[in-house]
């Protein structure tokens, strides 16, 4: 079953999106997080322990105290965490926000609200 992880400031999101993970039943194992830093530490734990890191991390273009650019910047700078799919979401469709995204290391840039027919397609998720 797929891993995901997903960092968003609002509640709102993340409770949209877990409910409609239970109510399409789709099967995947999601993580929700308020802050990037919460879900850092997730990711060290899981690599200290040798358990599996998630098979995507989809972060919010815009958190009050880190942006999901700055979580993915990073990330893409540890080659340990190379083998996840990241993502950046926002309800924004300017094209800077998505070259930014890109230019970070995001893999790919999405378009609140999140589908997870779209996230799960085989192009967006390994």
């Amino acid at each position: 079953m797929p891993v995901i992880f997903y960092i968003d400031d609002s509640r709102d999101d993340l409770f949209y999106l877990d409910y409609i993970r239970k109510k399409e039943r789709i099967a995947v194992d999601l993580f929700c997080f308020t802050t990037a830093e919460a879900a850092l530490t997730a990711l060290e734990q899981r690599f200290a322990k040798s358990a599996a890191l998630p098979d995507m991390l989809i972060a919010d273009l815009y958190m009050p105290l880190d942006s999901g650019l700055a979580l993915v910047a990073r990330l893409r700078m540890e080659a340990r965490f190379i083998p996840i799919r990241l993502c950046v979401c926002s309800g924004s469709d300017a094209e800077e926000d998505r070259e930014r995204a890109l230019a970070a290391g995001a893999d790919s840039f999405l378009q609140k609200p999140l589908d997870f027919a779209a996230i799960l397609r085989p192009r967006t998720l390994r």
